[in-house]
């Protein structure tokens, strides 16, 4: 009788415990759905824009350097002064070379006349061809000689190669110098270039042509530039590219620091930076699909300080949720609360 009631004891107490588990599965079954809002997905203006960092750099600008050793006789380097391309900055002492060229002229008359007169007596059969054609190679070396002196002359002298603005002088006159002795500075204050590099991740937004906005830090004023070239190789070791502008108006001082601002608008798909849930090295976003949530892979691209831009796991006429994705589970069922418009996000 004991063991009968003791089966029958179980046999409740097993029912009840069945009982209860079914109702909280059953009660887990019927959790609520998650209350979301979502946006739906559509090609949208994008202005995508950054800053980088820029150099201002003379157009034209060179160090000053003789291209021979000697002591100056003529020195024309005004601090700060402005030359035209051609004027003469300053000499080198060519005394000796002087010298040698006359010595080679007095000799190449003389071998003139003799290849003359050899010349003469050859068209009579006076003279062997040997002898007129020794003559001949020695009237030639003489003029080559000569050239080459003239060469090492033109040397002595350093002429502005463009219009420019001289910088400081470094030496005197007088003074014995080298190749490579620095005499003095030239530039184009003029005219300027910007010098910035671009990320890799940013070049859409470059290309020959496009206007850029150019600051500088000591007025803050905005310059428009023009971008006019672009390095056909990418830096391996920064990932950066580098571009060059020319300011359209205005004028900065070379050597000034600038910041360079780049932006484009554009049709793209975009997503609210809050929509976006990363995950490792990856990036996620959820959507709405049959009242359920499906969390979806996603490549993003540029962004700015509201949306990102996303290039691939999306398509136009996705519901992205905006809101409520801590509480949302992969495959658990939600409602639609509001669907919003990107406008009302950022």
């Amino acid at each position: 009788m004991n063991m009968i009631k003791s089966i029958s004891a179980f046999i409740l107490l097993f029912l009840l415990l069945s009982c209860s588990a079914n109702k909280k599965e059953q009660s887990l079954k019927e959790k609520p759905p998650v209350l979301v809002d979502v946006i739906i997905a559509s090609n949208e203006d994008f202005v995508s824009n950054i800053e980088v960092n820029g150099t201002v750099l003379s157009n034209e600008l060179i160090d000053l350097h003789p291209e021979i050793s000697g002591r100056i006789t003529y020195l024309n380097i005004p601090d700060g002064g402005i030359v035209s391309q051609g004027t003469i900055l300053a000499k080198i002492n060519d005394a000796d070379l002087q010298a040698q060229r006359e010595q080679y002229k007095i000799q190449l008359d003389l071998a003139v006349k003799t290849e003359k007169r050899l010349a003469d007596l050859l068209s009579v059969n006076g003279v062997n061809q040997a002898d007129y054609d020794a003559a001949l190679n020695q009237l030639n070396i003489l003029k080559t000689n000569i050239s080459f002196v003239d060469a090492q002359i033109d040397k002595t002298v350093i002429k502005a190669p463009f219009n420019g603005e001289l910088g400081i002088r470094l030496v005197s006159p007088g003074a014995y110098v080298t190749p490579q002795t620095i005499l003095g500075t030239l530039g184009q204050s003029d005219k300027v270039k910007i010098d910035f590099a671009v990320p890799e991740s940013y070049i859409s937004l470059i290309q020959k042509g496009n206007k850029v906005k150019v600051v500088a830090d000591d007025s803050g004023e905005a310059l428009v530039a023009t971008i006019s070239a672009i390095d056909p190789q990418i830096n391996p070791v920064t990932r950066n590219i580098k571009v060059r502008a020319f300011p359209d108006t205005g004028n900065i001082l070379p050597g000034a620091f600038v910041k360079v601002l780049l932006d484009k608008n554009r049709k793209a798909m975009i997503a609210p930076t809050n929509a976006i849930i990363p995950e490792g090295f990856i990036s996620q976003i959820v959507v709405v699909k049959n009242s359920k949530a499906v969390f979806k892979t996603v490549e993003t691209n540029l962004r700015n300080a509201n949306v990102v831009e996303i290039t691939k796991g999306i398509e136009p006429g996705d519901s992205i949720v905006v809101s409520g994705m801590l509480y949302v589970r992969p495959n658990a069922k939600v409602k639609i609360k509001r669907v919003k418009t990107l406008k009302e996000l950022i």
